[in-house]
């Protein structure tokens, strides 16, 4: 989680109008609102330290030279993020009479494409230290491991973690039942690793209670996890391997490029992600440079152009 960004007094008192309005107005989850709010305080911050006026006075060109100097530090997806914010939070300037302009027209936009870049998994390397991160001689440690697993194995998303019950796992079947996004339902193989991370919490680290889900939170009552709670499991698994922050999304790629690896096919991959959508898939395309390189025609003879 980011650290809080201090703003003058009479600003945060917008901020914190600002993630009301986020949570109850547009129903954003906690964690989405800390994510926008740290970005609204560190544009707020950057135009204070400049000596900038009120808010009333916000310009075109603030909002330019701020988009440029975070295009300069940030990938192009946290770019884009911070372009989406600025544009949501001038809005609500207009809305609530703090503003006299509405200027969202006026954030820069950021190009993209679709397949530009290469899908972006952990080295192998990297996944041990973030697994290893995990003190497994502890309930907490043994939980948020099996987390990890669900998530860098089989590509779970935080959402489809929280909703795991203990109906979900048939044990002698070997599979794992999958509630996702708009109501899918799917059924996967368990690998033995997966299935062994689970079992070692649910033996010997999840506390007794009535609930059904799987995985239980930290703290009384005994209840499962939320998704945004599931979230922060690899976020703090990061920060304890000393590793740049690592969020589901990450995991799920490192999941798709782990499959390719091992031989799995694009559609196997789709099918394990749930995609509805074989381009979605086919971004990974790019990461499996074996089965690429066996496409590729030679130069012909002679010199470059």
């Amino acid at each position: 989680m980011h650290a809080r960004i201090v703003v003058d007094p009479a600003l945060e008192s917008v901020v914190q109008r600002y993630e009301l309005y986020q949570l109850h107005e547009k129903r954003l989850s906690e964690v989405s609102v800390h994510m926008t709010s740290y970005t609204v305080r560190a544009f707020l911050a950057w135009r204070s330290a400049r000596g900038a006026g009120e808010l009333s006075e916000l310009a075109p060109e603030d909002l330019a030279e701020f988009v440029t100097k975070e295009a300069a530090r940030l990938n192009g997806g946290a770019v884009r993020a911070t372009v989406t914010t600025l544009r949501s939070f001038l809005r609500f300037l207009y809305a609530t009479g703090l503003c006299d302009r509405e200027l969202s027209a006026a954030v820069p936009a950021v190009p993209t494409t679709r397949f530009g870049g290469l899908a972006k998994g952990l080295s192998a390397e990297n996944l041990g230290k973030l697994l290893s991160s995990c003190n497994r001689a502890t309930p907490l440690g043994r939980r948020d491991f099996a987390v990890l697993v669900l998530m860098c194995r089989l590509g779970l998303r935080a959402v489809e973690v929280a909703r795991l019950s203990l109906e979900d796992f048939d044990w002698r079947a070997g599979e794992l039942v999958v509630h996702g996004k708009g109501g899918r339902t799917d059924r996967l193989p368990l690998p033995a690793d997966v299935g062994g991370a689970v079992a070692e919490y649910l033996r010997h680290g999840r506390p007794t209670t009535s609930c059904r889900a799987v995985f239980i939170q930290a703290w009384p009552p005994a209840v499962g996890m939320s998704r945004n709670a599931v979230v922060f499991v690899p976020r703090r698994a990061s920060q304890r391997a000393g590793l740049a922050m690592v969020g589901g999304h990450r995991l799920r790629h490192t999941a798709a490029t782990q499959m390719l690896r091992a031989g799995a096919s694009l559609r196997e991959v789709g099918q394990v992600l749930r995609h509805n959508d074989d381009t979605v898939t086919a971004i990974y395309a790019k990461v499996d440079r074996a089965s690429l390189s066996k496409v590729v025609r030679p130069w012909p003879a002679g010199e470059r152009p």
